[in-house]
């Protein structure tokens, strides 16, 4: 009698047991509650240190499943669910639970860009990274110095010690951690230039080509034309002849700069105005991409010692001073005398 009894039980459990597989299969494979609009997509956010049983009432709560016990019961049933990711997911129109399940699972979360643009300034960056509100804000207060040191550089300026890129990352991570990755992708572009650089360049290290690298990026939009403007400034260079670039006048004037520079500008001392120094100016002016650092280590030759805008983002280019003061009556002084946008004499 007992043991006929025994075996009624089991059968009635394994039966029940069944069941309870069976209908959580069934809600595994239903759609996210209707809540969730069918036209549009939304995110859910797994903080850190959330545990599974959290997580379903999570969806509960935000109304993305009825009932959090029947997720409880397959994370029972089926402990490999229960290895779920913190991070932030996109759920879309007609997703069921079971591939919601399988995202956090394997950890599909959503990824973001954010790009650096070549020829803007670090205080440009500083406010576009203070701007975005996926990234976690690390850098308020941080001063110029002690990012520099979380950088692990020597630099004197944190101006143009980041690669000009579009970096992917996950929300949670941080403005410093974005611009550490930045500093040493640029590390390892300059010093890979650097190591096949051309020979009798005038640069005494990488961070001399880096200089020169921002003021060719700021100097065009035209990017076949970075290798000449190049082989413009390392021949003015080595003729001991000065730069005498307008964005180097613009970086000196900071918040004085308003749309125009006067002959006054071109003749007011700064550290980086080149009209007035020799050689480079002591930091880069902007961020850099690769394509200007391969410009400043491999200039294209030629004989060209002065470049003038044409007005549609070109350069003429001429050899002699003569060539360009005919370039800079035709293509400039109509425009405005006191317009300086190259090397003069």
């Amino acid at each position: 009698m007992l043991k006929r009894l025994f075996i009624v039980l089991f059968l009635l459990f394994t039966l029940v047991a069944g069941v309870a597989v069976w209908l959580g299969q069934q809600q595994l494979q239903r759609t996210l509650s209707a809540s969730l609009p069918i036209s549009e997509s939304r995110q859910l956010v797994i903080e850190q240190g959330t545990w599974f049983r959290k997580f379903a009432l999570q969806l509960e709560q935000e109304g993305l499943i009825d009932s959090h016990l029947w997720l409880r019961l397959e994370g029972q049933l089926n402990p490999a669910v229960t290895a779920i990711k913190a991070g932030e997911y996109q759920l879309e129109p007609g997703m069921t639970l079971q591939q919601l399940l399988d995202k956090v699972i394997s950890g599909d979360t959503i990824s973001y860009t954010f790009t650096l643009v070549e020829g803007t300034t670090f205080k440009q960056l500083r406010q576009s990274l203070l701007n975005n509100q996926q990234l976690k804000h690390e850098l308020t207060g941080l001063s110029e110095a002690a990012l520099l040191k979380q950088l692990g550089s020597d630099a004197v300026a944190v101006e143009g010690l980041f690669l000009a890129e579009t970096y992917h990352f996950k929300r949670g991570m941080s403005d410093l951690q974005l611009l550490k990755r930045a500093h040493a992708d640029l590390k390892q572009v300059l010093e890979s230039a650097w190591a096949t650089r051309s020979k009798d360049l005038p640069y005494d290290s990488p961070y001399a080509a880096l200089i020169m690298a921002s003021i060719i990026e700021k100097e065009t939009a035209v990017p076949s034309e970075r290798g000449q403007i190049a082989g413009v400034f390392v021949r003015r260079l080595k003729r001991g002849m000065r730069l005498q670039t307008d964005p180097t006048v613009i970086y000196g004037m900071g918040d004085r700069y308003q749309g125009n520079i006067t002959r006054a500008d071109l003749k007011r001392p700064t550290p980086w105005n080149t009209y007035v120094i020799s050689g480079l100016p002591p930091t880069p002016i902007a961020l850099v991409g690769r394509e200007a650092i391969e410009a400043a280590l491999h200039p294209v030759d030629g004989k060209a010692l002065y470049f003038v805008a044409k007005g549609d983002g070109s350069h003429q280019f001429s050899n002699s001073l003569q060539e360009h003061n005919r370039a800079v009556r035709r293509y400039q002084l109509k425009r405005r005398a006191d317009y300086r946008s190259s090397p003069e004499n």
